[in-house]
């Protein structure tokens, strides 16, 4: 009989001694590091805010006992996956959690240039990036995986969001493409697509959290996610969730794109005006 301690060791043997979590400080990714921690795998963690992110590292290593270490570096620069890649080191890594990420709404035309540019180089370009660089070590191990934390909107056209959904879309397209190329590699991909969850990041865009549809906890969305590793290539976590993007997948492209203007708007409508999303960069949806 397989008992709890079992699965805990048969995933540390695949995931583990270590794993990097990208925005760890709070949210769905500091949820990862919590889980992963109680798996007993070593932590990497990335994220801007420093002092967050050394209690977390202080918290997880005192009371699991492991080794968690901080890698302080803003995503949205250009030379920070190098600075990762250079922290990790020649450490036994066999879990990539590419999970930092921020949203915009509004106009698309009215956002700043740099805001745009900041968000298109943490939601894509960075889980990008740390995939080609990491890759060759999972490869090389012959077991491990990777995690990359696309949203609901990479499922479909979202206006009003209409670069957030496209650097979400973009993540789905590469996760689902490295799923089949590692087929039989022994490393498993799998792409996270969550709705609504209920972090900082909600209010931070303008959202009103108690009037988002089927808002999720972290916790439930990051028991999912890695209970779906090595099952799926893409998990959308909440049975509602699951039918509205099954919904959107049978809707006419013009009306699917009306419907999800108008819900934007509304969300927008019934919520304060957008705060900047600028800071919410180690959130997820």
């Amino acid at each position: 009989m397989t008992t709890p301690r079992d699965l805990k060791e048969k995933f540390k043997e695949k995931y583990g001694p270590w794993a990097l979590v990208t925005g760890a400080s709070s949210g769905i990714g500091e949820q990862f590091a919590r889980q992963l921690a109680r798996n007993g795998i070593n932590l990497l963690l990335v994220a801007r805010r420093a002092d967050r992110l050394a209690r977390l590292a202080q918290e997880l290593g005192r009371r699991r006992g492991l080794q968690i270490e901080p890698i302080i570096v803003d995503l949205a620069e250009s030379e920070a996956v190098d600075r990762i890649v250079a922290a990790i080191g020649d450490r036994d890594l066999g879990l990539l959690v590419s999970n930092a990420g921020f949203g915009l709404k509004g106009d698309f035309a009215a956002a700043a240039r740099g805001r745009i540019e900041a968000m298109l180089n943490v939601n894509a370009r960075t889980p990008l990036l740390l995939a080609h660089a990491l890759l060759p070590r999972l490869r090389a191990r012959g077991r491990g995986g990777i995690i990359l934390t696309g949203s609901v909107e990479g499922e479909a056209p979202y206006p009003f969001s209409t670069a957030y959904a496209a650097t979400k879309a973009f993540v789905h397209s590469l996760g689902m493409g490295l799923h089949g190329e590692l087929a039989g590699s022994g490393v498993d991909m799998l792409v996270l697509a969550p709705g609504a969850t209920d972090t900082e990041a909600i209010t931070l865009q303008g959202f009103k959290p108690e009037l988002m549809p089927n808002l999720m906890s972290p916790v439930d969305v990051v028991k999912q996610a890695l209970h779906q590793l090595g099952k799926t290539p893409l998990h959308v976590p909440g049975v509602e969730n699951r039918k509205y993007v099954n919904m959107m997948r049978r809707m006419p492209r013009d009306k699917l794109i009306a419907f999800n203007a108008q819900a934007v708007l509304a969300a927008l409508d019934a919520g304060a005006a957008p705060a900047d999303a600028r800071q919410a960069s180690d959130q997820q949806d």
